[in-house]
């Protein structure tokens, strides 16, 4: 009503000017200012009437969210998330960029209990860098995405990564840096495991592992052991060492490359220790030694459980271990019936967490 009153207005003011002015000029611009606020006007009513609420969960959720807008949740940035969150679609730890506080107060906020689960971050599976030759001389754009698409690139080994960088790039969070080895190298305290890292590599050799599980197989490469030893000095051979020292079972050798079940695996190390290559990485930054303290009985049981053979001693007799040999895997703890085993050191993981 007010909009139409002064557009009425508008028109009256230009007729009452004189003809050949109105008609030159005024008419023209009175008549278009007069439309403009009219619209405009019909445009903030409509605005008021039919604007959708939004929901104050959501408003609360997304303000509680680290606002990072990775996408590692699977959704359309945090916004995306809390609407997921508030319509029961998805839960806290959905939010692979959420840190311990964070999750609690998206919990607290739907009501929920925080659900528990492992962290993943970012590993690289190549650990060949300068110790792979090249096949040719690329010379194209420094990327791994252009140069994966000439011949696979530049590597001997054609599973590798070519450490050019572009997981690098893509990581929102700087968690990824390029190595003295010439290969991708993770902080584990930045990463978040949104994945972008994961989707850019042309060759497939990053992935998300369980951030509680420091042994890993550092290698992609599927050709038979002889060939990937000529393409890579740290390259998996499939020599089935690393299965057969395993106590938990957790290796597999499939298609010439081994793989660890993070399920299974029990942090112990020992697979990395008799790996001929050191295509497996053990992340620990130190591993403990194990003491056996005077309460030992001298069963023996301990000596049987040591894959290393680093517990020696007489029949009821207290045992010692050979600090040399012993690589900290911690299995004959838990065999001890006296409780008489101590893991002393650097612990690079708990029991539980195992």
């Amino acid at each position: 009503m007010i909009a139409e009153l002064l557009f009425m207005a508008a028109v009256s003011q230009i007729q009452s000017t004189e003809p050949s002015l109105s008609e030159g000029v005024l008419l023209p611009a009175g008549l278009l200012g007069a439309t403009g606020l009219l619209l405009g006007v019909g445009l903030a009513i409509a605005a008021r009437r039919l604007a959708v609420q939004k929901d104050p969960l959501i408003e609360k959720l997304e303000s509680l969210l680290p606002g990072a807008n990775c996408g590692g949740c699977g959704f359309p940035g945090c916004g995306g998330f809390a609407e997921a969150l508030a319509k029961g679609e998805s839960q806290p730890a959905g939010c692979v960029a959420a840190n311990p506080a964070t999750l609690s107060a998206l919990a607290s906020a739907m009501g929920v209990e925080v659900q528990d689960s492992v962290r993943r971050i970012a590993v690289i599976r190549c650990n060949g860098g300068h110790s792979t030759g090249l096949a040719f001389t690329y010379d194209g754009p420094c990327s791994c995405a252009s140069a994966a698409m000439v011949m696979g690139g530049d590597k001997a080994c054609r599973f590798g990564c070519l450490g050019m960088g572009d997981c690098v790039r893509a990581c929102p969070f700087g968690a990824i840096r390029i190595g003295e080895n010439g290969v991708p190298v993770v902080d584990g305290e930045k990463c978040t495991g949104c994945g972008k890292c994961v989707k850019t590599c042309p060759k497939g050799v990053v992935s998300l592992w369980p951030e509680n599980r420091q042994v890993t197989v550092a290698c992609s490469n599927r050709d038979r052991g002889s060939t990937a030893r000529k393409a890579c000095a740290v390259a998996c051979i499939a020599c089935g060492r690393c299965a057969k020292a395993c106590p938990a079972n957790a290796i597999t050798v499939s298609d010439n490359l081994a793989s660890i079940d993070p399920e299974k695996c029990i942090n112990c190390g020992l697979c990395a220790t008799v790996c001929p290559t050191g295509a497996i990485v053990d992340r620990a930054p130190a591993r403990p030694k194990a003491y056996i303290d005077n309460e030992c009985t001298g069963c023996g049981i301990c000596a049987e459980a040591c894959p290393v053979n680093a517990i020696t001693g007489e029949p009821k007799a207290k045992h010692d271990v050979d600090k040399d040999k012993c690589v900290g895997c911690g299995l004959c703890a838990p065999k001890c019936p006296g409780r008489a085993i101590h893991l002393l050191g650097a612990l690079s993981y708990t029991r539980e967490g195992a």
